[in-house]
């Protein structure tokens, strides 16, 4: 892979003597959607973490466009944007006002009217004007998304960006996700939804117990599996069956 926005070798990352994260092997091309895969514990936050420059690893090269996130973080940061598993939002501050506080903050010209845009882009100009706290689930994670978008990061983490959100919401957040890398934005998504991965990933890496065991496409990772076998096998009625048929009956209940 030539070039790609995310290079990952050999990162090692221990605490208290136990290994979190043993010789992980990653890359992701720009403008790709790419999801990591596993289980509570299998060491994902811990990875975003190191390749966001949130954390020292004990061992391996991480490269994030380019540059290496232990020696060149500055521009690391400047190339990158995170997004968690909880909503970083001001619930005392309308919408509009948290995202004009991290423009300001990043340092972006006219402020308000990138703030403006971003509730366009990701339909809350209706809700610019309330305090963030009465917002949905859904909503507050299209407002976290949208902040990450300042400065026109070349790589978002979305570290289990969908956790504790109703189906709707999910959706909601699925749709902003693909957008975004229609846009060209390179996309690193963590998660432990299976659903999740299957609908978004252009690529998936699987990681257990701190390694990553296999990286793929869905059909990639499917191939590993023998062919379905197509079997006839003799269903009993289920009661709603038999009671629908029975009412069904002219002559009812004997």
């Amino acid at each position: 892979m030539s070039n790609p926005a995310i290079s990952v070798k050999g990162l090692k990352k221990s605490f208290n003597s136990k290994e979190v994260l043993k010789d992980v092997d990653l890359e992701v091309s720009r403008g790709e959607i790419f999801a990591l895969l596993g289980s509570n514990g299998a060491g994902k936050t811990t990875a975003v973490h190191i390749l966001s420059t949130l954390m020292k690893p004990d061992g391996g090269e991480v490269c994030i466009c380019g540059y290496d996130t232990q020696i060149q973080s500055e521009h690391v940061r400047q190339s990158i944007s995170l997004t968690g598993q909880f909503a970083a939002l001001d619930g005392i501050l309308t919408g509009r006002e948290n995202l004009i506080m991290i423009a300001k903050l990043r340092g972006v010209s006219k402020p308000a009217q990138v703030a403006d845009n971003l509730l366009a882009r990701f339909s809350l100009t209706e809700a610019a004007n309330q305090r963030t706290e009465k917002y949905s689930g859904g909503m507050k994670r299209r407002l976290d998304i949208a902040m990450s978008l300042i400065g026109t990061p070349a790589v978002i983490f979305l570290d289990e960006p969908t956790t504790g959100l109703d189906p709707e919401a999910r959706i909601e957040v699925w749709d902003t996700i693909k957008e975004l890398a229609g846009g060209g934005t390179t996309i690193f998504l963590t998660t432990q939804y299976l659903e999740e991965a299957e609908k978004l990933a252009d690529r998936i890496a699987i990681l257990h117990e701190g390694r990553v065991i296999k990286t793929g496409t869905l059909t990639e990772l499917k191939e590993m599996f023998p062919p379905v076998k197509v079997e006839y096998i003799e269903k009993q009625p289920a009661l709603e069956e038999i009671f629908l048929a029975i009412i069904g009956n002219k002559g009812g209940l004997k």
